[in-house]
Order: C-alpha cells, then sequence, then structure tokens
C-alpha cells in the first residue's frame, strides 16, 4: 500500500501564515532600501567614526556646534548692518554686480554629500576660517562703527580654527598641522569703487554665513554618526 495514499493534498496557505511571511519581506525591504540609501562612500571617508562614542570628542563637538551658531548670529548682526545702512539687503538682485569683484568663496565639498571625508573636511574649515578672518577687514574699513563685532568675530574664527586642530592633535589624528600667524593677514579684495566695496562687502559676509552654516551641518553630523 502506498504510504502516501492518505495524506491530505497540500492546500493553498493560511491567511496568517502568508500575512507573516509577507511581514517579514517587507521588513527586509525596507533594511536592505536603508543600506542602499545610506551614503556609505561618504561615511567610509571619515575616520573619526571610530570616535562617535567619546565622550571628549562629543563634547567638542557640542561646544563648537554652539560656537558656531553664536559666530552666525554675529555675521547675521552684520548683514543687518550692511542692509540698513547701504540698502543692500537682497542677494538675488546683486547677483550680475558680484561678477566684476574679486570675491570667491571658500571651497566645502568636503564637508557635505557623498564627499565628506572628515579629515579634510576639518582642513577646509580651518583654511575658510583663516580666509574670512582676512576678508572681515574689508568690512572692518567700512563699517568702523562695527569694529567691536568684526573684531570679536575675527578674533571667534581664530579661536574656532583652534578648537579643531586642537582636538585633532588630541585624537592623535592624522592631519597636517599649520599654525596660521595671528598677525598675518591675507590681501583684502580690491575694489574700484565704494560701491562696489559695499556690494563686496554684502557678499563676504554672506559667504560666510553660508560656510558657517556647512560648518554647522559637518560638526552636527559628526555628533550623530
Amino acid at each position: 500500500m502506498n504510504a502516501g495514499a492518505g495524506a491530505a493534498p497540500a492546500g493553498p496557505r493560511s491567511h496568517a501564515g502568508g500575512d507573516t511571511e509577507l511581514g517579514t519581506m517587507c521588513a527586509v525591504t525596507r533594511v536592505l532600501a536603508l543600506l542602499l540609501w545610506a551614503p556609505w562612500p561618504a561615511l567610509l571617508g571619515a575616520p573619526l567614526a571610530e570616535l562617535s562614542g567619546d565622550q571628549g570628542f562629543l563634547l567638542f563637538l557640542s561646544n563648537n556646534l554652539e560656537f558656531t551658531r553664536k559666530i552666525k548670529g554675529d555675521v547675521a548682526a552684520l548683514q543687518l548692518a550692511v542692509c540698513d545702512t547701504f540698502q543692500l539687503c537682497r542677494e538675488e538682485e546683486l547677483l550680475l554686480l558680484r561678477q566684476d569683484l574679486s570675491i570667491t568663496q571658500a571651497p566645502m565639498e568636503r564637508c557635505h554629500g557623498r564627499g565628506f571625508q572628515a579629515e579634510a573636511c576639518f582642513s577646509q574649515i580651518r583654511e575658510g576660517l583663516r580666509t574670512y578672518q582676512s576678508s572681515l577687514d574689508a568690512v572692518l574699513e567700512l563699517l568702523p562703527g562695527q569694529a567691536a563685532l568684526v573684531e570679536s568675530l575675527q578674533l571667534d574664527a581664530a579661536n574656532l580654527s583652534s578648537n579643531i586642530q586642537h582636538q585633532l592633535q588630541m585624537e592623535d589624528l592624522d592631519l597636517a598641522t599649520v599654525t596660521y600667524p595671528t598677525e598675518t593677514r591675507g590681501p583684502l579684495p580690491a575694489f574700484s569703487s565704494r560701491f562696489h566695496h559695499q556690494v563686496g562687502t554684502f557678499f563676504i559676509l554672506a559667504d560666510f554665513q553660508r560656510f558657517l552654516e556647512a560648518t554647522y551641518r559637518a560638526l552636527r553630523h559628526l555628533a550623530h554618526l
């Protein structure tokens, strides 16, 4: 007698079993989607990831996020002064004039997107801070009544750069250490007229604000690794 003769034919799976399997497949799909979406090339270029749980490093990030926010507020105050004093308030109205000015933005491509690399980003932040610290001399020349705020910003830019260098040295990371003498200033942008000086000051501050926003996002990204 055939042993399988009495076996009941396999019927359709129960709804409960199907729902369980479907739920498992959906969960796996979600996990795979997250893995594929995550910017792994960006994180692979960030050797600071192993410091993400270090309390000293987290404190450094927290303190300098707050410091960067403070600097951003001071730059915004100067932007408001330029707006009130010279009626230069809207960037889109001045873009055509920018091509006549010798003003360039500090590069920050290593601090965002898939190009994020922690060490290279910190190098760009420090170099950018030095650039804007020097460019603020042009702002001071145009707005002598804001001397205290401008000089405070220059000091804050130097201190933020020093904070980053000091932390990297403490973590013994392989980053080239460059010390910029405080008395050294880069050349001031050349302006052909007072109006161009006013517009140039507008763009120096606008660029500095964007630079600080990128710096803030980079520090926040590291804090959340």
